[in-house]
C-alpha cells in the first residue's frame, strides 16, 4: 500500500502546486476518478470529466441526462475552450484523449499548450487519463507524468469485504475462507484490477457457489488472458510437483525456505522479496524441470520469457519490447519468470555494436538493469548449459540471489530419478530392481534416464509384455550418454562452477562415479 499512497500523495500535492496538466497512466479510469473527487472535496474544487463520446459532464453524474446539453463539447477543441472560459476552481478529466495528441491534431497539442500558460494562474487543473503514454514533443515541457499503481491487497481485501457482504444473505453461496487462504487469494490477485478481480470473484461464486482457498488457480486463469494479450510472454500451466524433480537436495531446500519470504510475516520480520536464483549445468539434468516445480510450490503463476520475440525490425521496438515484457511480469506479480537457455539469448551481446548497432546489448543493458534494481515480487529462475556466452555482468553479486551448479545426478539420485519416471507411468518401481539400472546409468543425465525408460515401454509392447527391468537395461546399453560425447564440455564447466557457484546435491565422498572424478 506505500506505493499507492506515495501516489496519489503526489497527484494531491501537484495540485495543489497549481501544476497546469497532469498525464495519469492508467487501466483504471474509475480509481483515478474516485481520487480526483476525494481531493476536489478537500480543496473545495468541483471535477469535470471528458470523453470523446459524453464531452464535459460533471464527474458521476447520468450521462444520458447530460447529452443534449454537452453535445458541443465532444469536440477536444471546444471542451478544452470550455476549460479556459471556465472561472471556478475545478478539476478536468479528460479520459482518453491521447489519439488527439499526434501531429496530425496539431490544434489539440497547440491548445494544450495555451492552456498550460494560463491554468498556471488559476485554481483549475487538467487531468488526461490513458492506458498508454502518448505525449508530443510540443508537450514534454508542459506536462508531468504519473503513473498510477494498479491495486495493492489492502484495495482486493476491502472489495472482497464487499462482496461477501452483498452475497451474505444468499443461501446458496457459500464464504470459506481461513485467514492465510485470504492472504494467499488477495496476493494471487494482485496485478489485476478492481474490474478484473471483481469479475474473477463473481465468476468463482457463479461457477460453484463458494469461494474458498482453493480458487487460487481461478485468479491465475485470469492473469493468463493478461499474458495472452501482451503477446511477449508464455504463461504455463504446469503440474509439475516439487517431488517429481530427482535429487538436486541443496537447491530445493533453498528453494524452500524462500518459498516463506513472500508472506506478511517475513515483511514485519524485515526480509526483502529473494530476486532470483542462476541454475548452470549439465544438459537435460532437470533445470528446466525445477522452475517448473517452483512455480508449483510456491503457488505462483509461471511465465517464461522468449527473448526471440523482444526483437523488432523498427528502431527502438527491441528495447519497448522488454520494457512491456517486464512491465506485464511486475503488473501481475508476484509471479515466477523463466528464462531457458539464457546464454543462447545473450550471444552476441558483447559484439552487438558491429553486428546490429547495438540493439542486442541496449535489449540486454534494460534487462540487468532490472534485475539488480527491481523491487517487485518477480522471482527470476535463469537457466544456461553454457558460460562461454555469458558476459560476466550478468553473474555478479546483485543479479541473482544465488548461482546453482546442477551435475549430472549421482547414484541415489539416479535410483530416486528411475522411481518417479516409472511411477509417473503408472509402473510399480518396487518390481524393478533400481540399483542395477542407476550403476548401469552411471553418466547419465535425468533427461536420458527417462527416455531410456520410454525406450523400454516401446520394446515392452512390441513383445506384448510387461515392462521388466531388462527392458530397461536394454535401453540404456544403446544409448551413448552425453556425458562421452561432450567429456571435454562439461570438464569444462565443472572447471568453471569450481569455487563459483553451488551444487545444486551434496558432494558425496568417496563419489563411486569415475568420469567425475576428473583431474582439472
Amino acid at each position: 500500500m506505500k506505493n499507492t499512497r506515495r501516489t496519489l500523495d503526489e497527484i494531491e500535492v501537484l495540485i495543489r502546486a497549481r501544476y497546469p496538466i497532469l498525464y495519469v497512466v492508467s487501466w483504471e479510469e474509475q480509481r483515478v476518478q474516485d481520487w480526483l473527487l476525494e481531493v476536489a472535496k478537500k480543496r473545495n474544487k468541483r471535477v469535470f470529466e471528458w470523453s470523446f463520446s459524453t464531452g464535459i459532464v460533471p464527474a458521476g453524474t447520468n450521462v444520458q441526462s447530460q447529452r443534449t446539453r454537452v453535445s458541443a463539447t465532444k469536440d477536444p477543441l471546444a471542451a478544452l475552450d470550455h476549460v479556459i472560459d471556465q472561472v471556478d476552481p475545478a478539476i478536468y478529466l479528460f479520459k482518453d484523449l491521447h489519439p488527439f495528441l499526434t501531429r496530425n491534431n496539431f490544434a489539440v497539442i497547440r491548445r494544450l499548450k495555451e492552456i498550460a500558460v494560463q491554468l498556471k494562474n488559476s485554481y483549475k487543473t487538467v487531468v488526461l487519463v490513458s492506458p498508454t503514454l502518448e505525449l508530443p514533443q510540443e508537450l514534454e515541457k508542459e506536462v508531468t507524468v504519473v503513473d498510477f499503481p494498479l491495486p495493492e491487497v489492502r484495495d482486493f481485501s476491502a472489495l472482497l469485504d464487499r462482496i461477501v457482504k452483498e452475497v451474505s444473505d444468499q443461501p446458496k453461496i457459500k464464504i470459506e475462507i481461513a485467514p492465510d487462504a485470504r492472504e494467499r487469494l488477495l496476493k494471487a490477485a494482485l496485478g489485476l484490477t478492481l474490474s478484473e478481480a471483481e469479475n474473477v470473484f463473481a465468476k468463482i461464486l457463479v461457477n460453484d457457489g463458494r469461494l474458498s482457498d482453493n480458487d487460487v488457480q481461478a485468479v491465475f486463469s485470469e492473469k493468463r488472458q493478461i499474458i495472452r494479450k501482451s503477446g511477449l510472454l508464455d504463461y504455463y500451466e504446469t503440474q509439475v510437483r516439487f517431488e517429481d524433480v530427482g535429487g538436486m537436495e541443496s537447491l530445493k531446500e533453498w528453494l524452500r525456505k524462500r518459498a516463506l519470504a513472500f508472506s506478511d510475516k517475513a515483511r514485519d520480520f524485515g526480509l526483502p522479496p529473494p530476486k532470483g536464483v542462476f541454475l548452470l549445468g549439465v544438459q537435460g539434468c532437470g533445470k528446466s524441470l525445477c522452475a517448473k516445480a517452483v512455480s508449483g510450490l510456491w503457488q505462483m503463476p509461471l511465465l517464461r520469457l522468449d527473448v526471440g520475440r523482444m526483437f523488432g525490425s523498427l528502431v527502438g521496438s527491441s528495447e519497448e519490447n522488454m520494457r512491456r515484457a517486464i512491465q506485464v511480469a511486475e503488473s501481475i506479480a508476484p509471479v515466477v519468470l523463466w528464462i531457458d537457455e539464457i546464454e543462447k539469448a545473450m550471444a552476441g551481446s558483447r559484439s552487438s555494436g558491429s553486428t546490429d548497432s547495438g540493439t542486442t546489448a541496449r535489449v540486454f543493458g534494460t534487462f540487468l538493469t532490472w534485475l539488480s534494481e527491481k523491487s517487485s515480487t518477480v522471482f527470476v529462475i535463469a537457466t544456461a548449459n553454457d558460460i562461454a556466452e555469458l558476459p560476466p555482468e550478468l553473474l555478479r553479486k546483485g543479479r541473482f540471489d544465488e548461482i546453482f551448479f546442477v551435475d549430472l545426478p549421482n547414484d541415489a539420485e539416479r535410483r530416486e530419478i528411475f522411481r518417479i519416471h516409472l511411477a509417473l507411468r503408472d509402473r510399480d518401481p518396487a518390481g524393478f530392481d533400481l540399483d542395477a539400472l542407476s550403476r548401469q546409468a552411471t553418466g547419465f543425465s535425468g533427461a536420458e534416464i527417462e527416455e531410456a525408460v520410454v525406450s523400454a515401454l516401446y520394446d515392452a509392447f512390441s513383445e506384448d509384455k510387461p515392462l521388466a527391468t531388462a527392458h530397461v537395461e536394454k535401453a540404456l546399453r544403446e544409448t551413448v550418454p552425453l556425458s562421452k560425447t561432450m567429456e571435454s564440455e562439461l570438464t569444462r564447466l565443472r572447471s568453471w562452477a569450481e569455487g563459483r557457484a553451488r551444487l545444486a546435491t551434496p558432494r558425496e565422498s568417496p563419489v563411486a562415479e569415475p568420469k567425475r572424478r576428473i583431474e582439472l
